[in-house]
């Protein structure tokens, strides 16, 4: 018996439905990067070792997916390389391709090939699937999509607020109440020097962004396990559990980081960014939390969180700025701001709050039942002609008994179907069933294809 097929662990087969829905979030998400000015570029989802390596540290290179030469790829090992069985020696030896392990750094390598022909500011989005060889779990999958948006070459805090305003058109298309979470690095490389830890700002940063999933005390005791004093613990208290409006916290921070000119800049930057949402307007609420720190090694700037309110579920879009997105590939300067949709993460928040739009996941519109050639044959140009007026519609392509034809429409929610025998062949009309109510209606295909683009 031949053994039944299957998909590596960590990947995903989608099914029509689950298509539907995912497009609808991808098409959303596309639609409002094009309303602020983005353009899509794609990038192959194969990039050299050399491009890729080192860039995502120690940890970052084991997790990358690499490809090994085609031909004879073992030409180049000796048998002793091969008894040593170093794997990352080898690799360099067997694979000079790896998969994409995110979309920032062949954007990185983009930018610098294309340089010339750049306009910058230049406004990019880009939504591809990206791969990382770790373990599989709830919610962690080996190939998943990320939806991102940069903009580079230029150090305008505009831009941030125009990240702000798509992040919240993004989630009020969808239907989603989100808290939209702020912070600076520059704040939090303010704080750790005024509590005497500047050194430990990245031991400082990594244990304070867990507030929300171990607690106050927890934090505390990793602090410690990292060296630091209690003294600057003790300082710490009053701004991890700092309270109040927006204005508040940026007042009361501002005056705890008067002995650092890093600190009182992102300040004002926050506070830019903040007045210039009050201005424009938001739908959501964003929220300054001084506890927010996201990947801290890699951003210089205001950095961004979102999380959904009536539904439990990590971050599901976040970004920030930084200062030297090219300098890894030898072009050092250009500063840039991102943000990053979480497709999966919102995909499972719009199941559970029931959001997506029966238009979006019902795919035909309109089923003609098929009663034989004679009737096919007058049904045909109608299906033509309902098709032309932007309905989706199917003919079913045998002919089945009833109830097979039925059934195919209720499985595929299908809302009208279409009948035509010998009676309304001779009226040269229709017979419209809607499959939700049952009723029954002969009318002409220009009164169909009103009824249905309703």
């Amino acid at each position: 018996m031949a053994q039944k097929p299957s998909i590596p662990k960590g990947t995903r087969d989608f099914g029509p439905e689950e298509m539907a829905k995912r497009n609808y979030i991808f098409n959303t998400i596309k639609d409002v990067y094009a309303l602020y000015g983005f353009q899509q570029i794609e990038t192959p989802a194969m990039e050299t070792l050399q491009t890729l390596m080192g860039k995502y540290g120690e940890e970052g290179d084991k997790l990358l997916f690499k490809i090994l030469n085609s031909g004879d790829y073992l030409n180049k090992v000796t048998d002793e390389e091969l008894s040593e069985r170093n794997p990352l020696h080898l690799a360099s030896k067997l694979c000079e391709k790896g998969l994409r392990y995110d979309l920032t750094v062949p954007f990185a390598r983009y930018v610098v090939m294309h340089r010339e022909e750049l306009q910058l500011p230049f406004k990019r989005y880009q939504i591809q699937p990206v791969w990382r060889a770790d373990r599989p779990q709830k919610g962690r999958y080996r190939e998943f999509y990320q939806c991102d948006a940069d903009v580079v070459g230029s150090d305008s805090l505009l831009n941030e607020v125009e990240l702000m305003q798509i992040v919240d058109t993004v989630f009020t298309k969808f239907g989603v109440r989100v808290q939209i979470k702020i912070n600076n690095r520059k704040i939090l490389t303010g704080i750790a020097e005024v509590i005497g830890e500047a050194d430990k700002i990245v031991d400082i940063t990594v244990a304070i962004d867990k507030l929300d999933k171990i607690g106050l005390d927890n934090v505390n005791a990793e602090l410690k396990a990292d060296g630091i004093s209690d003294e600057a613990i003790e300082k710490l208290q009053p701004i991890i559990s700092l309270e109040g409006t927006n204005e508040d916290k940026l007042n009361t921070i501002a005056k705890v980081l008067e002995g650092s000119d890093v600190g009182l800049k992102g300040v004002e930057e926050t506070k830019f960014i903040l007045d210039t949402l009050k201005v424009t307007g938001l739908n959501n609420e964003i929220q300054l939390d001084l506890t927010l720190a996201r990947g801290l090694n890699y951003y210089t700037g205001a950095i961004f969180e979102v999380k959904a309110l009536d539904t439990p579920m990590g971050s599901i879009t976040g970004g920030g700025r930084y200062d030297n997105l090219t300098g890894i590939f030898g072009m050092p300067g250009l500063s840039g701001v991102g943000i990053s949709f979480g497709a999966d993460r919102i995909y499972d928040v719009l199941n559970a709050l029931d959001l997506y739009p029966k238009e979006a996941v019902n795919a035909t519109q309109v089923l003609f039942i098929n009663f034989g050639e004679k009737e096919t044959a007058y049904c045909l140009p109608f299906v033509a002609k309902a098709r032309k007026a932007g309905i989706r519609t199917e003919i079913f392509p045998d002919k089945a008994k009833m109830k097979k034809q039925m059934g195919y429409a209720n499985a595929k929610n299908i809302p009208y179907v279409v009948l035509a025998g010998e009676n309304e062949i001779n009226e040269g009309k229709l017979m419209l069933k809607d499959m939700q109510t049952g009723e029954q209606t002969l009318i002409t295909i220009d009164e169909l294809i009103a009824t249905v683009s309703k």
